[in-house]
């Protein structure tokens, strides 16, 4: 007989005849057990993300070692426990789920932006690169001489005032050294946020962010392009009538015969906004119209005031007022005795109250504007701020820059004309001059907006490699906007490390889509508001009705697909630049004529 066979029948027989034992069975999930899960997951990461925000608010606020690890430290907490819970949540995905439930398990995996590998010490590495890489971008500065250093505000300062082509060029090159000693850490930062999106079932980070918009990735790919289609016209006639005026300011030698605009002419540190450049692409007959940096001055309009205009358009629609502490905690200018990151933002620290900005604010009419943008996300939180925690959030990220950026554009000289800053409100012959400056600021912006992570998507990928970062991009910045480096640059510079949301890891798409979101928000919000003019001049600052749309919508938060949300509000389910065409018709018909009179 075979000994093994005969082995195998003997522990049969025995098995047979031995007493039978309890098996440990794990039972199978329910729905119960699903929701049950999801409110211990909701309780526990809300516990976390407080107090993560409370270290990264005193980091960004005061930036030091200790400070920057204790940011390390909570954010390493909160990423834990995301990616600990987001495997977890795997258990209840077969189950037949309510959508709520089952949208919260799918927002449950996509709560974070860098999702953390399993592993413990590579969530640890992952959350100190990131710390590590916004202190640098923080405390980066050019220092030209060794006696003199220059921070960020300083060089943008340069970039707006200056007409001197060597000055200019100097600050922008000198801004770009910050970013160089980034680049290895933020390859390293790569490779592990695509080992925790794979951990969680996904191709790579890229594959990750663009399954957040309720749509398969691809599609959502598509969608972009198709969007691009419909503005890419109206950035065309834009670029090429303020090429022409560059050329004659600074000579063809200067431009260049291919097309491109050097970097450093366009007044902005990105070229990713062009209005410091207006007084040079000013249509030479349009009247002059009025200064709004010059009216704020003249009314000697503190940091803290200029908060308060904005808070009264909110008001004016029906929203409460903030709350004392927002006026307490907030940061409205740059401090003497330390470092921190300028760049504006706007935080719901202890959800739904605590609401702050974080910003170094000048008396000026940019910063009037992104004030009035800053405070809509102060709103937007506040408004879905009785959400559950897994549905506190815009509908997608692209509506909450879209909301503060409706309200900016409700700045026309007709609520001006209400402020009391102009005493009449300018005639139609100045329209030109108003949209060239809004073109500027909005539609400049637009393949900016769309390739800074388009460039990100290659990288996380890998079909960008380390080697090819700086190529990659300038091959991108050259595609969309139409713009050239005015410097050489070598495969070891990281341009890309020179954009705040590079190192801090804010996805950049959301700001394409705000910008076609924001027409079509503000479009909408006219209409209801029975206006029936010029798109342009429309203001709805004063009105209810607005208000209420707005506030139906923000207060859904994320607890319904996108699509849902904008018709709440529009009564499309779909985004379209239409709305953006609309309101720069007239200046696209003026560039046409002078673009074609200057081809003559």
């Amino acid at each position: 007989m075979n000994i093994r066979f005969a082995a195998a029948l003997a522990f049969l027989v025995l098995a047979s005849a031995a007493p039978a034992r309890a098996i440990d069975i794990v039972p199978a999930p329910t729905v119960a057990d699903a929701r049950a899960f999801v409110a211990r997951a909701e309780g526990e990461l809300e516990a976390l993300n407080v107090k993560y925000a409370f270290a990264d608010w005193t980091y960004q606020t005061y930036i030091i070692y200790d400070t920057e690890k204790l940011s390390a430290d909570t954010q390493l907490a909160l990423s834990a426990a995301s990616a600990r819970l987001a495997e977890e949540a795997k258990r209840y995905e077969k189950l037949d789920l309510p959508a709520d439930l089952r949208r919260k398990l799918t927002l449950l995996k996509l709560s974070v932006v860098a999702p953390a590998p399993q592993d413990p010490k590579e969530q640890k590495e992952l959350s100190d690169i990131q710390a590590w890489l916004q202190g640098e971008y923080g405390k980066g500065k050019y220092c030209p001489t060794p006696d003199k250093c220059l921070t960020l505000p300083d060089m943008e300062d340069v970039l707006r005032d200056s007409r001197d082509p060597k000055a200019l060029l100097d600050v922008w090159k000198g801004w770009r050294t910050v970013s160089p000693p980034m680049k290895a850490k933020y390859a390293r930062f790569v490779e592990l946020s695509n080992k925790g999106a794979r951990d969680l079932g996904y191709k790579d980070t890229g594959d990750f962010w663009r399954a957040k918009y309720d749509m398969d990735p691809a599609a959502f790919s598509a969608e972009l392009d198709r969007l691009w289609s419909q503005l890419q016209p109206l950035y065309d006639s834009l670029h090429t009538y303020v090429r022409s005026r560059l050329i004659e300011k600074y000579g063809k030698e200067a431009v260049g015969d291919d097309g491109l605009i050097p970097a450093h002419l366009l007044g902005n540190m990105w070229s990713q906004s062009w209005e410091n450049i207006y007084p040079l692409v000013a249509p030479p007959s349009a009247p002059a119209g009025y200064d709004l940096t010059k009216i704020l001055e003249s009314r000697k309009t503190d940091e803290r005031e200029m908060v308060r205009f904005g808070e009264r358009f909110f008001t004016s629609l029906g929203f409460p007022a903030l709350p004392a502490t927002f006026w307490e905690r907030s940061l409205f200018t740059k401090p003497r005795d330390r470092e921190v990151v300028c760049h504006a933002s706007a935080w719901d620290v202890e959800s739904p109250q605590d609401l702050r900005i974080k910003m170094c604010i000048k008396t000026n009419a940019e910063d009037f504007t992104t004030i009035h943008h800053e405070l809509g996300h102060n709103f937007y939180q506040r408004a879905y701020g009785e959400q559950s925690y897994l549905f506190r959030g815009s509908a997608n990220d692209g509506f909450h820059e879209a909301l503060g950026d409706t309200i900016a554009l409700s700045v026309t000289p007709e609520y001006l004309k209400q402020l009391g800053f102009i005493d009449q409100v300018p005639g139609p012959e100045g329209d030109t001059s108003l949209l060239m400056k809004m073109a500027l600021e909005r539609l400049a912006f637009l393949p900016f907006g769309l390739l800074v992570d388009q460039w990100r998507w290659k990288v996380f990928s890998g079909e960008v490699k380390p080697e090819g970062y700086n190529q990659a991009w300038w091959d991108l910045v050259e595609k969309y906007q139409k713009v050239k480096s005015p410097a050489a640059r070598a495969a070891t510079d990281f341009d890309p490390g020179a954009k705040y949301h590079v190192p801090a890891n804010v996805p950049y798409t959301r700001y394409f889509l705000a910008h076609v979101l924001e027409f079509q928000f503000y479009r909408s919000l006219c209409r209801q508001s029975g206006y029936q003019g010029p798109l342009h001049r429309c203001s709805f600052y004063g009105d209810k009705k607005a208000g209420d749309s707005l506030q139906k919508m923000m207060a859904l938060g994320i607890s319904r697909p996108w699509p849902d949300a904008l018709e709440a509000m529009t009564g499309s389910r779909k985004m379209d630049a239409g709305a953006v065409a609309e309101y720069f018709a007239p200046l696209k018909a003026w560039l046409d004529a002078e673009n074609a009179q200057r081809a003559k």
